[in-house]
């Protein structure tokens, strides 16, 4: 079921994005930079190893991880933190614990779109992504 989200995706459109990066702790001068970006994101399969690349102008990052298994991360924004990913439903979901603090980071796919759902408590922020080609 994850091979479904192999492919390139381009970003299209983002709502509360700041007030999500707000929230998790990103500084008000790389919120900036960050709202202007359009990353692209990449998923990767190989066998059972999923590879999860997001580039933009402003900072790329990458990831490798196998379903089930917890592994140290450090985002974008230089967090560190203990990652879990899962596949439940369809749904790649992606738990970030750091400092007493724990973010969920929900992919699904929707009508050929890319969907990411970023919740931290009460703060939720959606993100489209479209297919490159």
């Amino acid at each position: 079921m994850a091979e479904a989200f192999a492919g390139t995706w381009k970003l299209v459109d983002s709502s509360n994005f700041d007030k999500y990066m707000k929230a998790i702790g990103v500084g008000y001068a790389m919120r900036q930079m960050a709202n202007l970006t359009k990353p692209i994101t990449i998923i990767e399969l190989e066998g059972d190893k999923v590879t999860l690349k997001t580039q933009s102008t402003f900072k790329s990052t990458e990831i490798s991880f196998k379903l089930g298994e917890e592994f140290d991360e450090t985002t974008a924004d230089d967090r560190h933190v203990k990652s879990l990913v899962t596949l439940d439903g369809g749904k790649l979901i992606h738990v970030q614990k750091w400092n007493g603090m724990e973010t969920t980071l929900v992919r699904e796919l929707e009508d050929g779109k890319l969907i990411l759902t970023l919740t931290l408590g009460t703060i939720i922020c959606t993100r489209m992504y479209e297919k490159a080609t």
